[in-house]
């Protein structure tokens, strides 16, 4: 059976969707260094989340 985090496209659509969520509730509900630390937070979810999990899929192989 073929593992789905080798795919790229749902590595990076994962951290997409929960950064987009962190983003989401950052803008809508906080303020101040809160929202700041929120979206700090939703960027490193979008760029170093599906790194990770490639990383985990070849270590794994």
């Amino acid at each position: 059976m073929s593992n789905i985090l080798k795919n790229p496209v749902y590595r990076y659509g994962m951290g997409l969707s929960s950064a987009a969520i962190l983003a989401f509730v950052a803008i809508s509900y906080l303020e101040g260094m809160t929202r700041l630390l929120v979206l700090g937070l939703a960027a490193f979810e979008l760029v170093l989340f599906p790194q990770m999990l490639k990383w985990m899929v070849t270590a794994d192989a």
